[in-house]
């Protein structure tokens, strides 16, 4: 409130005015000038009593918030507390002293306005002479301006009446020169760079007093130093005018007041002097030590042979290189100095109060009576933006008379009390800049670049020295060696500037420290797992595995957030690379304690060895990072190894994330739900950070996403409840929730209204919120998995969970209720369509009665009373076509509407024609049609995407009511129905027409048989037609038109599925549509003549019935034409007998090589093996096993062949259409070669069984005789039509070979096991005699059962096989027979 406010900044102020009085108390009590003295109390007394006034006037103000007079009055206390202030500074010791000099350096430059100068006195020679010792002088003075700043207040107080005084000098002796001048424009020449001079003096020495009122303002030294550095260019300006007559010296001159003047920012640079980064800093020391090395070379050339004028330019650009190595240096000193961990870098400000109070300073002294011109440009300097200023100034400058100046000078006046508000609110300390803090190593790494920068300047500066005295007398050798020695030395230190620049790179120590530290962590690690494996690692007994499960977490997510950072640094910000490798390493000895110790404490050595085999991948990747690192050095130009940091940083980020799934893994496992409570948790946090990402779905896409883990997570809680004790669910609802979260934030994002993304957005948080709390509780029950209290806790969790996830899917639905309501409606409206079908259905068969023996009569008056409350479906269309087009709350109001409205009708439509009576069929389907219409109109209305569609199918809706109120009217209606019925099946086609014609793609496709088909109805319908029109009977004609509607529909369906197979080519596909579109135009006209014949029967009329019927036919034709071309060569008829022969063999195949696949793993085997004596008996079995299926595999195959050459030699027709012979071959093929099959999926059995002791040899044996005796029957089939001496056949023969011997192997093999099996049971014989007479009477007994086992066996095999016999085909029979 603002009485709080007022009541925080008055104790401010009044804690700030004791500050106030006890440091001019202090002042005034360490100066010995009374006078100076009292004037600081005085001043002090005036801020304080003005500052009471000011809270008291502030306090009135509060009082009375709307009076004018009060605010008004509070303006003018504060502009006096400011002035009061302004005069207590200026009271400060030494700053008096700057106003002194600045006013005897305005009272000078008064000398500069006089009209006309009067003649020197003095030679050339002595006014230049005395001119370069004054500007000598001068700069002198200025650069011990700058020093005094640092130092006492009376050191700038006698440093700035020395610049006073030496300016007052200098002035003289450059009027002195001006008077020198021979023209008029030469000597305003003169005495504009004198008053520049006295501009850029004017500057300093407010500089210099801003530096010493508050020596920590930012960018204060650096605006000190350009000051000073403006003064020596003003007087390097002057002597280079005034020394025309001596080339060469002047530029000497001049850069040695530039290189004096560019030393300032080696002295501590802790700010940055320019944008460079470090690798633009190298750049430039290059090419300026190029250009450098090109000039000295060009200094020494000149000044041997006297060209004096060359000579000049190649001082001055050795003097503009060296200016730009020592910035370079500068620069890169700064970023060394920063780039240190423990530096911290500056911050830039908003605005720079300095600038602000040299701007103020320009105004006043342009307000105080410069000339016309200085006022003009000070003023469009300052104030180019205020119009009205610059008006005045113009016509000031067009007729300089009082009245304008007057003008000139009451515009300006707002202008200065607007600088001197802004200057007063630039300096809060809010705005200013943040300078940087460099640490001592910082410092140190800085000294070798400063150091051979500033040797650079001392020899570069003795050099220009020596260059200037051989300019003069280039015939004095010592000077000569005297110059190559400072050369040399200028040579040297650029080389060392250049090492050390390149050596001292920003982040490349820090690089090699965390390398060798990454590296020291690998090998811990490295003897760890060596531990582990020795099962003698240390366990750790000072801390808790849930501890150290959570810093191992902690630090993983921190390395995780580090990685983007540091692949940013390296590519392009040398600065911060080693702030983050330094970071990064930092955590990598947290890391391996963590993960030593979760490892020691883990019980399951797999485990152990996970969690350090992941840590040492996790170092790994770093370390390749850093090595990455390095090499980009921050570097944005070297291209070449930022893919290689963008692999480290993937593959780092793959590390990060395994380790994290096994740490939540192992977290879910022992109840620490720690980490994935924080996942939860910072994804919640995401949902509220600052703007999302562009979208790049509709809020559709990102709902059904959500939708998606909403569910899952529901049903994860669900699984929690029931398998607690489950490792991986908790794990899987935090992964689940992280997807939800984001995915909910930007489905929020594209919601409309913002309300409903507010309420997706919280819905989103509390379903976190309740995910926490389960894992939470499903960590605390494994702990302890008896604790019933926890686990009713659980199971109330996870019933929260499942209330939240409904609200959830809530708010999704009112974010979406239009569409949600469309759909629910398009879902109502289609189980109304699927009524009415088999309402018709019910209809065709004629059991469709009236409950109660009800008439039509009863229902009509509540179906014309309906039929008018129908039109409400007109409504609704509009509401639903304007709806779609704008809010979401219209379209769901409007899909309710319409979806009630016809439920209702259709209800009331169904009892109507119940009551006409099954005697009337056809009329009950034209009524119930009608409806259907109308239903099926409305489904496209609500399911049509673009706006151009949905306004058409709105207009198929208003049609499609409109004929159900006719249809409704002329039921009774013998004489005009049947004509009805045909109007509306001629409308409902042209619909369908429509819908076939458009470029929609069906969503299935038929196979052209199934278009073929569909023509029959078509030729039916057209014959129904032309009787019905010839009879002109309405039964007939609502006969027709019923048939119609399903003949069309069903064709049009059928040829649009066929024609976009994706076999059929584009070409036939147009031809399909073409016909299709030419059969039901054909058919429509006919329609439409039979209606004109019920019209107006005439025998023309009638007789032209059978051209119509004849195009309609010709259409079906090239309609059934059509098809026949899309069905091509690779079509087939499905009911060939030949076909299915084919089918069933490859699927034989298949199953046999399946089973061989399955013999194959039963075993492994190191190679192959032939089934001899040598092996065992299980692998004799397993190896003839295998015999067989491959060679049953071979044999299938080879009966495919054989029976595709049979139909290649015509002996078997390819489609064999009635023949009962190829039809009788092939199911003997068919059966065959299902034997062969079955047969050997049962030996795979026996053969698996035997092996692992669970069936006997004589199961085996049985088996493999039946794979022979299938071949058998397989080879038979084959032979009956087949060449004997074809080559398929042979192939067939051989394969049939190989099975029976490969069954003969086995069954050898099993026989022999059996047999020497038997001989290897010992019989123990009793000794006793009755003992012994009990033994013989049992094998006896024995032996008698199993031979009537055996017998009963055989007469039960032969049952089988003449039953079985009964069903071969006749080939087979006689063969066997």
């Amino acid at each position: 409130c603002p009485e709080w406010s007022l009541g925080v900044a008055a104790r401010e102020t009044a804690q700030a005015l004791k500050t106030l009085a006890q440091a001019a108390r202090g002042v005034a009590a360490s100066t010995t000038d009374p006078v100076a003295a009292h004037a600081m109390l005085d001043s002090a007394r005036d801020v304080m009593e003005g500052s009471a006034m000011l809270i008291q006037e502030a306090k009135q103000a509060l009082a009375a918030p709307g009076d004018a007079d009060s605010q008004q009055r509070l303006a003018q206390v504060a502009k006096a507390v400011s002035h009061s202030l302004n005069n207590c500074v200026n009271c400060l010791p030494g700053q008096k002293d700057v106003d002194v000099a600045l006013k005897s350096i305005g009272e000078s430059s008064k000398k500069l306005l006089v009209d006309s100068l009067p003649p020197s006195s003095k030679s050339f020679q002595e006014a230049q002479s005395e001119l370069n010792q004054a500007a000598a002088d001068l700069n002198q003075s200025a650069g011990e301006v700058v020093h005094a700043t640092r130092g006492q207040s009376g050191e700038l107080a006698a440093a700035s009446g020395k610049f006073s005084d030496d300016f007052d000098e200098f002035l003289d002796a450059g009027i002195e020169m001006a008077g020198q001048a021979q023209t008029k424009e030469d000597q305003i020449q003169v005495i504009g760079n004198l008053k520049s001079i006295s501009m850029a003096s004017s500057k300093l020495l407010l500089a210099a007093k801003s530096l010493s009122v508050d020596p920590g303002a930012p960018n204060a030294k650096n605006l000190l130093a350009a000051a000073a550095r403006a003064v020596t260019e003003s007087i390097n300006q002057l002597i280079t005018l005034c020394t025309q007559q001596a080339p060469g010296q002047k530029e000497c001159d001049n850069a040695l007041r530039e290189l004096e003047t560019v030393k300032g920012m080696l002295d501590n640079p802790n700010e940055p002097v320019s944008d460079l980064s470090y690798f633009d800093c190298i750049e430039s020391v290059m090419e300026n030590s190029k250009v450098l090395g090109e000039s000295m070379a060009g200094i020494s050339q000149n000044a041997k042979t006297g060209d004096l004028l060359v000579f000049g330019e190649c001082v001055g650009v050795a003097s503009k290189a060296l200016c730009g190595l020592t910035e370079a240096a500068a620069q890169a000193a700064y970023l060394v100095g920063i780039s240190d961990p423990n530096s911290q870098a500056g911050q830039q400000g908003l605005v720079d109060p300095i600038q602000f109070a040299r701007a103020n300073q320009a105004i006043q002294m342009a307000h105080c009576g410069l000339t016309l011109l200085h006022f003009v440009q000070s003023a469009k300097e300052v104030a180019n933006s205020t119009a009205n200023l610059v008006k005045t100034i113009k016509a000031l400058d067009g007729d300089f008379s009082e009245e304008n100046r007057n003008k000139c000078r009451i515009a300006t006046a707002p202008l200065i009390e607007a600088v001197e508000n802004l200057t007063a609110f630039a300096s809060n300390p809010e705005f200013v800049s943040i300078p940087a803090q460099i640490s001592t190593e910082g410092s140190r790494a800085q000294e070798p670049i400063l150091v051979s920068a500033k040797t650079m300047l001392e020899s570069s500066s003795s050099l220009i020295k020596t260059a200037r005295s051989l300019a003069i007398n280039p015939k004095d050798p010592p000077t000569w060696s005297v110059l190559a020695g400072h050369s040399h030395t200028v040579s040297d230190s650029i080389k060392s500037l250049i090492t050390s620049i390149r050596d001292k790179a920003p982040g490349q120590r820090e690089c090699d420290f965390s390398i060798d530290g990454i590296n020291r962590c690998i090998r811990d690690i490295e003897q760890a797992s060596l531990a582990a494996v020795s099962q003698s690692l240390a366990t750790r007994d000072d801390i808790s595995v849930e501890a150290l499960q959570e810093q191992l977490t902690s630090v993983v997510q921190e390395i995780g957030h580090l990685i983007d950072p540091i692949a940013t640094a390296a590519r392009g910000e040398a600065a911060q690379l080693g702030h983050k490798v330094t970071q990064l390493a930092s955590y990598f000895e947290p890391l391996v304690l963590a993960a030593v110790g979760v490892a020691s404490k883990t019980l399951n050595h797999q485990q152990q060895m996970t969690v350090l085999d992941q840590s040492k991948t996790l170092a790994e990747s770093a370390l390749q990072m850093l090595y990455a690192a390095k090499e980009g050095g921050g570097n944005p130009k070297a291209s070449h190894t930022h893919d290689a940091i963008t692999e480290a940083a993937q593959l780092m980020k793959e590390a990060v994330d395994d380790i994290m799934v096994t740490l939540n893994e192992a977290a879910s496992e022992v109840g620490m739900v720690g980490g994935m409570v924080d996942s939860i948790a910072e994804a919640m946090t995401k949902l509220d950070e600052g703007t999302p990402p562009d979208p790049k779905g509709t809020f559709v896409d990102y709902q059904t996403t959500v939708v998606k883990y909403s569910k899952a997570i529901a049903v994860t809680a669900q699984e929690m409840v029931r398998n607690y004790f489950n490792q991986g669910l908790a794990s899987q609802m935090t992964n689940d929730y992280g997807h939800l979260a984001l995915q909910g934030r930007m489905a929020a994002a594209t919601a409309e209204p913002e309300e409903i993304g507010f309420q997706i957005r919280t819905r989103v948080q509390e379903l976190g919120h309740g995910c926490i709390f389960l894992v939470q509780k499903a960590g605390a029950l494994q702990i302890c998995p008896t604790d019933s209290y926890t686990k009713r806790e659980l199971i109330e969790c996870a019933r929260a969970v499942t209330e939240k996830v409904s609200l959830v899917l809530s708010a999704l639905q009112a974010g979406n209720k239009g569409t949600q309501a469309c759909i629910t409606a398009a879902s109502a409206v289609s189980g109304i369509i699927a009524d009415l079908d088999t309402t018709i259905m019910f209809a065709t068969a004629g059991t469709l009665n009236a409950e109660n023996n009800e008439s039509f009569a009863d229902h009509r008056s509540v179906l014309l009373k309906k039929m008018e409350e129908s039109k409400a479906l007109v409504e609704d269309t509009k509401l639903l076509v304007s709806g779609a087009a704008s809010s979401q709350d219209k379209l769901a109001q409007a899909a309710q509407s319409s979806a009630n409205t016809i439920t209702q009708l259709a209800e009331v439509v169904k009892l109507g024609a119940a009551s006409l009576g099954s005697d009337d069929p056809e009329t009950q389907v034209v009524l119930i049609n009608a409806i259907k219409d109308v239903a099926k109109a409305l489904s496209d209305l609500i399911d049509d995407p673009s706006m151009y569609q949905l306004k058409g199918a709105a207009k198929v809706m208003v049609t499609n009511v409109t004929s159900l109120l006719k249809t409704v009217k002329a039921v009774e209606d013998e004489a005009t129905r049947g004509t009805r019925a045909l109007e509306a099946t001629i409308e409902y086609i042209k619909q369908e027409l429509t819908v076939f014609q458009s470029s929609e793609v069906p969503e299935k496709t038929s196979s052209p048989e199934e278009s073929i088909r569909m023509t029959k109805g078509i030729t039916m319908a057209t014959a129904k037609a032309v009787a019905a029109g010839n009879s002109c009977r309405q039964e007939d004609v609502i006969a027709t038109a019923n048939l119609s509607r399903k003949a069309v529909a069903d064709m049009l369906t059928a040829c649009k599925q066929a024609s976009y197979h994706p076999d059929v080519s584009e070409e036939v596909r147009e031809r399909a549509l073409r016909f299709g579109t030419e059969c039901t135009v054909g058919y429509l006209e006919l329609l439409e003549h039979v209606l004109l014949i019920l019209q107006k029967a005439t025998p023309e009329l009638k007789h032209q019935l059978a051209s119509f019927s004849k195009r309609v036919a010709g259409a079906v034709t090239e309609l059934i034409q059509s098809a026949e071309a899309m069905k091509g060569t690779e079509w087939v008829d499905p009911e060939d007998p030949t076909v299915i022969a084919e089918t069933e063999l490859l699927g034989a195949a298949a199953s046999i090589e399946a089973a061989a696949k399955k013999l194959e793993q039963l075993k492994p085997r190191a190679k192959p093996k032939q089934a001899d004596e040598t092996l065992d008996f299980e692998e004799q079995i397993l190896e003839a096993a295998k015999s067989i299926a491959a060679a049953t595999s071979a044999l299938v195959k080879s009966a495919s062949a054989a029976q595709r050459e049979l139909v290649a030699q015509g002996k078997v027709g390819a489609i064999p259409a009635n023949a009962a012979d190829d039809g009788q071959w092939s199911q003997g093929l068919i059966s065959a070669a299902r034997m062969v099959a079955a047969a050997t999926s049962n030996l795979c059995e026996a053969a698996n069984a035997s092996v692992q002791g669970h069936a006997s040899e004589e199961k085996l044996i049985s088996s493999a005789k039946q794979v022979a005796a299938s071949t058998a029957q397989l080879l038979v089939a084959c032979k009956v039509k087949a060449d004997h001496d074809s080559e398929a056949m042979r192939r067939l023969q051989a394969a049939g070979n190989a099975v029976k011997r490969a069954s003969d192997n086995l069954v050898r093999a099993a026989q022999k096991a059996a047999f020497g099996k038997a001989e290897d049971d010992d019989v123990v014989v009793k000794t006793k005699f009755v003992g012994g007479i009990a033994q013989i009477i049992a094998a006896q007994e024995e032996m008698l059962k199993k031979e009537r086992e055996l017998e009963e066996a055989r007469k039960k095999l032969a049952q089988i096989r003449q039953q079985q016999y009964k069903f071969l085909p006749t080939e087979l029979r006689e063969d066997e027979g």
